[in-house]
């Protein structure tokens, strides 16, 4: 005969389902009475109820005493019992589906109020980051500024350019007038006209003149 030799301890034994299932155990009779209460607060049900016991009524009260199975001279008394069972049962159906709906609304509850409290924390954090975006957009030149900026160093150059235009035609006119008074000396003409400065002529330029103008030769007996 074979030995059984028993598995190691580390080899977990398989899991054995249950042979007999408890209706009771885990969510389903809650589902159940809560279904059983959604059930007795339907028009459906209170109509089917009302038809029952009218039907009940009828047979027990016009068909013959052999037919009867719960007769009007007993008052009904197999419908009484029926009613009371129905409505001692159904309220503490009703009181457990009552039960989970409000444990379902604290647990709903409670993620509302997480959920707020998330919300008001990013709310907070988002505040905050457009606070300081906006204290460091004070700090930075914006786009009117730089073009403000811009415009007047654009007309600062444009004005430096048109100030070395006319020292260059100044300039250029004395250079001119120079090279006229040089000419005539050395051909021994005077000039037609005397060179005065002009009042548009530079102080650099009048001593520009006078530094290249050569000093006359005095006349030998």
């Amino acid at each position: 005969m074979a030995e059984h030799t028993p598995p190691p301890l580390d080899d977990p034994s398989p899991r054995r389902s249950p042979r007999w299932h408890n209706p009771l155990r885990g969510d389903a009779f809650g589902r159940g009475a809560e279904a059983f209460a959604r059930m007795m607060g339907t028009p459906a049900f209170l109509v089917g109820m009302t038809i029952f016991c009218a039907v009940w009524l009828t047979w027990n009260s016009v068909m013959p005493e052999s037919a009867q199975f719960d007769p009007r001279a007993l008052n009904f008394t197999l419908l009484t019992l029926i009613l009371s069972l129905q409505a001692s049962y159904a309220a503490p159906l009703l009181l457990l589906a009552q039960n989970r709906q409000d444990d379902r609304d604290r647990v709903q509850a409670e993620q509302d109020r997480q959920s707020n409290e998330r919300n008001h924390a990013t709310t907070d954090f988002i505040t905050r980051e457009i606070a300081s975006l906006r204290i460091a957009l004070n700090d930075v030149a914006t786009r009117d500024y730089v073009r403000s900026e811009l415009r007047d160093l654009l007309e600062e150059l444009e004005e430096g350019r048109e100030r070395e235009q006319q020292d260059l035609a100044q300039l250029r006119s004395v250079l001119r007038e120079e090279v006229a008074v040089a000419l005539a000396e050395r051909s021994g003409t005077a000039p037609s006209a005397q060179w005065t400065p002009s009042a548009e002529s530079t102080p650099s330029a009048h001593s520009t003149h006078t530094a290249h103008t050569a000093p006359e030769e005095p006349e030998q007996p």
